[in-house]
C-alpha cells in the first residue's frame, strides 16, 4: 500500500462494502472487507469528497447500475515493476471478456510465468477497476479471487462474461 495516502472512504456495493484509498496522484486501493492480502489499517483521514475517491465512487456506482463499462479515475497503486506490468495487462481485458493467466503472462513477455502472474493478480489492490476478476484458469475454471469466488462470479455475471 502506498505510504503517501491522503484520504480514504468506504462505499456500499451490491457485493459488500469497499474501502477506497487515494494518494494525491490517484486511487491506490479498492478493497473488499475480508479480502486477502489486506494492508491492515489504512493511515489516512476519511474524506469521501477527495477528488479521486469521489470519482471512483461515482464510477463504481455506475458500474454496478450497469451504466458504466470504463473507469477514468487515475490509478496510483503501490507494487513492483512486474506487478504493475500485470495490472496494466489486466486493464486490457475488455468489459464482458475473460483472459487466462497464461495469456497475461504472454502479454507481459513472461510466457512461462503464469504462476507469478497469478500471484501478481492476487495482490492487485484495486478491485473491480483493475479487473482481476476477469482472469480464469486455462480450462475456463474460476480460480482464486482475493475478494472471494462468489464475488468473482457475481462480477462476471454483471458484465455478461462467459465463465
Amino acid at each position: 500500500m502506498n505510504t503517501d495516502l491522503v484520504a480514504q472512504c468506504r462505499i456500499e456495493t451490491p457485493l459488500g462494502p469497499l474501502t477506497l484509498a487515494a494518494t494525491a496522484r490517484g486511487l491506490a486501493a479498492a478493497l473488499f472487507d475480508a479480502q486477502q492480502h489486506q494492508p491492515g489499517e489504512i493511515d489516512a483521514p476519511v474524506d469521501p469528497r477527495q477528488a479521486h475517491l469521489a470519482l471512483a465512487a461515482r464510477e463504481l456506482a455506475d458500474y454496478f447500475a450497469g451504466k458504466g463499462r470504463h473507469f477514468t479515475v487515475p490509478l496510483d497503486a503501490a507494487g513492483t515493476a512486474f506487478q504493475h506490468s500485470v495490472w496494466r495487462a489486466l486493464l486490457g481485458i475488455p468489459h464482458g471478456a475473460i483472459g487466462t493467466y497464461g495469456e497475461i503472462a504472454q502479454r507481459v513477455g513472461q510466457a512461462k510465468a503464469a504462476r507469478a502472474v497469478g500471484a501478481a493478480v492476487g495482490r492487485n489492490p484495486i478491485s473491480i477497476i483493475v479487473p482481476c476478476h476477469r482472469v480464469v484458469g486455462r480450462d475456463g475454471s474460476l480460480t482464486g479471487y482475493a475478494g472471494g469466488l462468489a464475488r468473482k462470479q457475481a462480477l462476471l455475471r454483471l458484465e455478461g462474461a462467459r465463465s
